[in-house]
């Protein structure tokens, strides 16, 4: 695959002299099979400039495929002045993740309307297919995409690419799951093994495993991140550690912050590169960069079109789901409801651990948001309880432990005792309402046997 960095920077466009270097559009990124099939990651202000080259005289393509990780401005800001879409006869599939709320062509018209922008979605020549999308597996010409949901407030999705023998991960807007993270080791050549005690960011790891390209989340460095957790995005000392554990042959620190010039860019890479301890090649995206990805080989056989993982009918099932929120502290259940009350969901609310017992019994919730610390039985007692029940669903269904604890330990003893997830207080709204999507939409696909 042919790799080329349209858009590198996070959250606010910064052009500028200070980021003449590594570049001051956000995220955009253009990648081309072997078989000419053409996919864009992201739509942000990068998105011009592509745009541009595509429709200029012997352009290489004016339709393909747009992956959307998620709807953030910073990643679909592009979108309206993206010229290919102005032209009658192109094609564009339009994939986004899909879940309760606007579906992604109303998103994308929403920041189209005249207040904002002279021409409507509607007014659009090019032929515009949309696409809602799950985890699962899917095919776009010969190139095989897996998809993922990442950590972050609003649910986002990363892809995996895989094509002619190689791989490419692009996974940005993630937040580590959790705040324990050892040195990573490996020595000899060998990948470093994940050290995380989070089974969430070990699933992120074997999402990234063996990739010849992990373009990653870099927003932060470990010294930022005590003042910007939860707000999704990955230090890049810790996107290095993925990367490593992993054992990907290159990673592509991205999603600069837009406070981070040039010079300090160049001091970041250093740091992530002495961090790889030589077996892992670190480099910073910059726009206009062009790289070939990976050894040829036999392409990977895909699924057709009509197996892709779109999500068609999910959106009302999951809006009917039913939530049991157990918490001690009032105050925290209060915002647990005012937080997922909106989006249509059933709640169901418990003080402690016995109560919740017997309310999951007698319901039968879809998912449970659950305090460790609480009188009478405990959260790891609730877990444990829930997971030897001879109902089938309540040994199935997925728990999020919630807890003030900063201790590792904790983390470790919620898994063990069977807790699908873990969260720690204090939390962003925004990032409880993404975890409950991304939790309801994988319990779907499993019940609903999707690719």
């Amino acid at each position: 695959m042919r790799i080329r960095f349209w858009g590198t920077r996070g959250s606010l466009a910064k052009p500028g002299p200070a980021t003449v270097r590594y570049g001051g559009n956000t995220s955009c990124v253009e990648v081309r099979g072997a078989d000419s099939t053409l996919i864009v990651l992201d739509c942000g202000t990068g998105a011009h400039d592509l745009g541009q080259s595509l429709q200029a005289p012997g352009g290489h393509s004016r339709s393909g495929h747009l992956l959307i990780t998620h709807t953030h401005w910073d990643h679909i800001q592009g979108f309206p002045f993206f010229a290919p879409l102005f032209a009658s006869g192109n094609v564009w599939d339009v994939y986004a993740p899909e879940g309760v709320g606007q579906r992604l062509e109303a998103t994308l018209a929403g920041q189209m309307e005249y207040s904002y922008f002279p021409v409507t979605l509607g007014q659009l020549v090019a032929t515009i297919r949309y696409h809602g999308l799950v985890e699962g597996v899917f095919g776009l010409g010969q190139v095989r995409v897996t998809t993922r949901y990442l950590n972050h407030p609003g649910l986002t999705l990363g892809y995996r690419l895989e094509a002619g023998g190689a791989t490419v991960v692009y996974a940005t807007d993630h937040e580590p799951h959790s705040r324990h993270h050892g040195e990573t080791g490996g020595t000899g050549g060998r990948a470093a093994q994940p050290v995380s005690v989070h089974a969430e960011d070990q699933r992120h790891v074997e999402f990234l495993a063996g990739a010849d390209l992990v373009i990653h989340d870099a927003q932060y460095t470990l010294a930022e991140y005590p003042a910007k957790m939860s707000w999704g995005h990955t230090p890049a000392e810790l996107a290095v550690d993925f990367a490593r554990a992993a054992g990907a042959r290159r990673l592509a620190l991205f999603h600069h912050d837009p406070l981070r010039d040039d010079d300090a860019m160049d001091r970041l890479v250093e740091t992530c590169r002495r961090r790889g301890g030589g077996t892992l090649d670190v480099f910073g995206a910059a726009e206009g960069m062009v790289m070939d990805v990976g050894p040829g080989g036999a392409a990977p056989r895909v699924t057709g079109p009509s197996e892709a993982p779109a999500a068609g009918g999910r959106g009302a099932a999951e809006a009917a789901a039913t939530i049991l929120l157990v918490d001690d502290d009032r105050d925290i259940v209060d915002l647990l409801v005012s937080t997922l009350q909106p989006e249509g969901f059933a709640l169901l609310t418990a003080c402690d651990g016995e109560e919740a017992l017997r309310i999951a019994r007698a319901q039968r919730p879809d998912l449970i948001l659950l305090d460790l610390n609480m009188p009478r039985l405990d959260g790891l007692g609730v877990c444990r309880a829930l997971r030897g029940d001879p109902d089938p669903r309540l040994r199935e269904v997925p728990v999020v432990l919630i807890t003030a604890s900063t201790d590792s330990s904790a983390t470790v003893a919620g898994f063990a005792a069977g807790a699908t997830d873990f969260v720690t207080k204090p939390f962003k709204p925004t990032h409880i309402r993404s975890r409950v999507h991304t939790w309801l939409l994988r319990t779907l696909r499993e019940s609903a046997g999707s690719p």
